[in-house]
């Protein structure tokens, strides 16, 4: 029996001895498309030594190709069942919990882990929760690497002036620089979603702009309120409520704004705030 063979008896195992069903309230869909896992695996490029967080493992489709590179995982299991069947393996740490629950810092202290790399197939109805989430915890996150809705990620690396370039844009690539490395069909899921997936690199930025990140999410959630409108009907009456006497071209939609404008006008913002130029 090789390396795959093994790792495909091992998955079916933890599925038959749960004899467990994908759950419809977990937004459960299982990778069983070998070739795929291979290239997701491929992508993360696993070390040996290195501290690997994993966010809803499921049957263990990713697990056990990771567990081959580097020995021991931590998983974030929310189901009951599944988690009780992967705590059989002692190369695991299961921790049980709503992923939006995990404090990933402390996460990271208590693997005396300087970074984290975390991985997984995340959920695709509270997948953007989740990478919210996440970013509260980016200064101990050395890279991310997650399968998510192909259209999620479209708007995740979408470029100014394009239909994709929203809110989700801009608040994540302030952050990282992220890249599509894989598209993955819905028949490499058993049972297959209705849509189409990909696989999503986000490798934090090293010395990102430094913001007021509060700020700069309610400035970019009221630019991209009315996106069809200029934003001299949305942010510009905002920046006029917060009495900024800075300029700012509002004579634009929100979509003709990059990142890096979004991240100066917060950061102009705050200075006139305290300066009590602004209320």
């Amino acid at each position: 029996m090789n390396a795959r063979q093994a790792t495909r008896a091992v998955r079916a195992q933890i599925s038959s001895a749960s004899g467990h069903l994908a759950r419809r309230r977990f937004g459960q869909h299982f990778l069983v498309d070998d070739a795929i896992i291979d290239a997701i695996v491929t992508a993360i490029a696993p070390q040996p030594g290195q501290t690997m967080v994993e966010i809803g493992p499921g049957l263990a489709a990713l697990t056990l190709p990771l567990l081959a590179h580097i020995g021991h995982l931590s998983v974030i299991e929310l189901d009951r069942d599944l988690a009780q069947r992967l705590r059989a393996d002692q190369r695991l740490d299961v921790i049980e919990s709503d992923v939006l629950k995990v404090d990933f810092t402390q996460v990271a202290q208590a693997l005396s882990a300087t970074k984290l790399r975390v991985v997984g197939n995340l959920p695709y109805n509270i997948s953007t929760p989740i990478l919210f989430h996440l970013l509260a915890h980016v200064a101990v996150i050395q890279d991310q690497h997650f399968m998510l809705q192909k259209e999620v990620i479209e708007r995740m690396v979408a470029q100014p002036a394009s239909a994709a370039y929203g809110r989700l844009s801009v608040m994540l690539q302030w952050r990282y620089a992220m890249e599509n490395v894989l598209a993955v069909p819905p028949a490499s899921f058993d049972p297959p979603p209705r849509v189409e997936s990909a696989v999503v690199r986000m490798v934090p930025h090293a010395q990102p702009p430094a913001v007021n990140q509060p700020l700069l999410g309610e400035l970019v959630k009221v630019a991209f309120s009315q996106r069809r409108k200029l934003l001299r009907h949305t942010l510009g009456r905002w920046l006029q409520e917060k009495k900024f006497s800075g300029t700012f071209d509002v004579q634009r939609r929100a979509e003709e704004v990059a990142t890096g404008e979004y991240v100066q006008l917060a950061q102009n913002l705050a200075a006139s705030l305290v300066s009590g130029d602004g209320s």
